[in-house]
């Protein structure tokens, strides 16, 4: 669809039957994650851990798919992409907790359609985000250092925690849709609409769910960047995406209460968005192997995870 302009390129002869292929699977899942997920009950933990894994391991089956089909460096970097994609997502589950707590979001069933519906107008974000850039790297080859540059920026942020804190009510689409659209004060339920003396008038569950997407954007000026230095391919980046988006909610009532555990996972992600920004500061010097990427992202998450349970016990036993 377009020339990718690195190493990393590849000569897939991806065609609209592919992308329509892919947004079948794509479609299906989030149905089905819609229809299926937390349907009439609140899940349990053991149930949003099920589901989690199961997403993930639908996630591998498609790579490993992908790979018998294209070959071992396009099946390399799905994983290589998807791997980064999903560690990234952890920071949209600090964002979330954010905005379903300013918006008093009540009952995790009301909760978890928001986060459904928003996910998947992040996830059409997002696919315009990947042509964006893709076209832009196909035209202006700087593209890449200026890409690498704000990766090392962000990196550099988060290292400081000077991320910008989120603020709901700022929201600019937000602000458009109290505007243009008629809205109750309270809540009906899961309901996005309702009726009030006979008219079909928006609850805040509207306002939440365009907030929650539009917030994705902030995510994806980083998360877009860093994948076009795994690949330049659109499918295999917008594969990695939607896989890593789909099924976030699960893993979000699953680790919401746990987040605070993670003390290094800021740290961790600044590390992985530094090497990543300065892979594509280097794409003319030299060309790092997907292994390599691979291998750092997973040594990364994994010596983050090991370094958070460790402070963590030392906090416990403090305390005890």
């Amino acid at each position: 669809m377009f020339a990718a302009s690195s190493a990393d390129a590849l000569n897939l002869d991806i065609n609209l039957a592919m992308w329509g292929g892919l947004a079948a699977v794509i479609i299906v899942m989030a149905i089905f994650d819609l229809v299926i997920y937390a349907r009439g009950h609140v899940p349990s933990v053991r149930e949003n851990t099920i589901w989690s894994i199961g997403w993930i391991a639908v996630a591998l089956l498609f790579g490993a798919l992908f790979w018998a089909w294209q070959g071992h460096e396009a099946g390399s970097q799905f994983y290589a992409g998807y791997l980064l994609e999903r560690s990234l997502s952890l920071d949209n589950i600090f964002v979330f907790a954010v905005i379903l707590s300013y918006f008093a979001v009540p009952g995790l069933q009301a909760q978890a359609r928001v986060l459904a519906w928003g996910i998947i107008l992040a996830l059409l974000l997002r696919l315009v985000f990947i042509l964006i850039g893709a076209a832009l790297l196909d035209a202006f080859h700087v593209t890449f250092y200026a890409f690498g540059l704000l990766l090392l920026y962000t990196a550099w942020k988060l290292a400081r925690h000077d991320e910008a804190e989120v603020e709901p009510g700022q929201n600019p689409a937000l602000k458009i849709i109290r505007k243009r659209v008629k809205m109750t004060d309270e809540y009906d339920g899961r309901k996005v609409f309702t009726r009030v003396n006979g008219k079909r008038i928006a609850t805040p569950l509207l306002a939440v769910f365009v907030v929650i997407a539009t917030t994705d954007i902030i995510f994806a000026v980083d998360s877009i960047p860093a994948i076009f230095a795994v690949t330049q391919e659109p499918f295999i980046v917008f594969a990695a995406n939607a896989f890593a988006l789909i099924g976030l909610r699960a893993l979000y009532f699953l680790l919401v209460g746990l987040m605070d555990k993670f003390v290094y996972l800021t740290q961790g992600l600044a590390f992985i968005l530094a090497f990543i920004g300065a892979k594509m500061l280097l794409i003319d010097i030299w060309h790092v192997p997907i292994w390599l990427s691979l291998s750092v992202i997973v040594a990364t998450l994994a010596l983050t995870a090991v370094l958070s349970m460790r402070a963590d016990r030392k906090k416990t036993a403090s305390a005890a």
